[in-house]
């Protein structure tokens, strides 16, 4: 039968299918029964399902997959593996170069000559991924190029206009990372407290980054250049809450049906940044009685490191919000985390921290200060689950990885390149992780 038909299908892996999720999971059903069709009649033994981070739009989630799993067919000749690039609304900043891309002109020109402004490239993915909003968008371009004084009230009123979705559709269920006798957390400072404060944070935050970790002496920055980073955040904030709709509306009914009309089709699913956190959700969306995840490998997860923990260590009341779900694994939940991970290591603590907590920006080392309470796994890797196996990379490729439960796995050995202010968030493609990605799923 002819390869299915997709937009820039990478040639080098085949089979491969392509599943398209919107905000609220809805699935392409041309996709999925395409695939529900061919896995087994391609003599797919493995199926690798990937999802992609923040990016902009098909062509590029598509080039990751081609470049990271690539050596797939070198490391494992003789395994029988197809492959799924799970497509879904996200969007990157045009301004953050990725690792082994080619470099935007924005990204270029942002080097060049830094500052607030909202690029072009950046201004239409904000069009794509919140549509409807286009008022909304240029008022925020304008404020940004104007740096009106002190209209940051209005200018945070406009990015938590921005990001709002509808309270009776399924998005607001899936915001949460902890859950405990009283519901979930309250919503992010980032969209509840004082914008002139936040954006004062980011500021500072990013000054201290960009000086490589060193005080930037007693020159303050204006809060005006944390206002994009606090639209980037608000904004990343939507792609959080989104990542968890599409996988346990979209992602774990697919590969339920997948487990019918294939049963002895091996899924290991892939997640980098969000997409970890999508293919964690998806664990929760399986139909009861599956088995057919082997193995879930996790890049860089951008959600909280206490997602997967029955109690949190301050408060037995609470836990995380995928608490159990890694037990409906057959196989491991490996998590490879890097403290070279900026945006995860800074921004992301102090973006992530509840409304009305006592938690300011506290100095040079903002992961550490505030990342025992609000960090990702993606910097320290799974906490609070007891019996999670520890290795550095080396030590996991040796072998052998937990046969169950949760792995930390510390990549820093390969995750290491990237500036401000993301670091080295994105930088995934290395053979290294793909021999991980097999290990994990016990692929010969």
């Amino acid at each position: 039968m002819a390869q299915p038909t997709t937009t820039q299908a990478p040639t080098s892996l085949s089979p491969y299918w392509e599943l398209t999720f919107d905000a609220d999971g809805d699935v392409d059903a041309d996709e999925r029964d395409r695939l529900l069709t061919e896995v087994s009649r391609r003599g797919v033994k493995d199926l690798i399902v990937f999802a992609h981070g923040w990016n902009n739009d098909r062509s590029t989630a598509t080039a990751l997959y081609h470049q990271f799993l690539a050596p797939c067919r070198e490391f494992a000749p003789n395994a029988k593996i197809g492959y799924v690039g799970v497509v879904w609304p996200s969007m990157r900043f045009c301004d953050e170069p990725i690792p082994d891309f080619p470099k935007s002109v924005v990204a270029t020109e942002a080097e060049a000559v830094p500052g607030p402004a909202l690029d072009k490239d950046t201004r239409r993915a904000l069009l794509d991924a919140f549509p409807g909003r286009a008022t909304v968008v240029d008022q925020i371009a304008r404020m940004l190029d104007r740096r009106p004084g002190p209209e940051l009230d209005e200018f945070g009123r406009l990015v938590r206009l921005l990001v709002e979705v509808a309270p009776d559709g399924p998005q607001p269920l899936f915001a949460a990372d902890t859950l405990g006798e009283d519901g979930p957390r309250s919503e992010p400072a980032l969209l509840a407290e004082d914008p002139a404060t936040l954006c004062d944070e980011f500021a500072q935050a990013l000054t201290t980054l960009q000086a490589g970790g060193e005080s930037a002496g007693f020159a303050l920055p204006s809060p005006w250049e944390g206002a994009k980073e606090l639209l980037r955040q608000g904004t990343y904030y939507a792609m959080k809450r989104r990542a968890g709709t599409v996988g346990e509306r979209g992602l774990g009914p697919a590969v339920g049906q997948l487990a019918k009309a294939a049963p002895t089709v091996r899924v290991h699913l892939v997640g980098h940044s969000f997409g970890g956190r999508l293919v964690s959700f998806a664990l929760r969306g399986l139909p009861d009685g599956v088995r057919t995840v082997k193995s879930v490998t996790l890049l860089q997860g951008a959600f909280s490191h206490y997602a997967f923990a029955a109690r949190l260590p301050r408060d037995a009341h609470r836990g995380g919000v995928l608490r159990g779900q890694q037990n409906r694994i057959d196989g491991p939940l490996v998590c490879c985390y890097s403290r070279f991970d900026q945006a995860l290591s800074t921004m992301y603590p102090l973006a992530s921290r509840a409304a009305r907590e006592n938690n300011a920006f506290a100095g040079v080392d903002v992961g550490r200060a505030l990342g025992a309470e609000w960090g990702a796994m993606g910097h320290d890797g799974v906490q609070g689950v007891p019996g999670t196996q520890l290795l550095d990379l080396a030590g996991a490729l040796r072998g052998p990885l937990a046969a169950s439960g949760c792995v930390n796995v510390d990549a820093a050995a390969v995750v290491r390149r990237g500036g401000p202010p993301a670091g080295a968030h994105s930088d995934i493609v290395h053979p290294e992780l793909v021999r991980l990605v097999l290990a994990a799923g016990r692929i010969a």
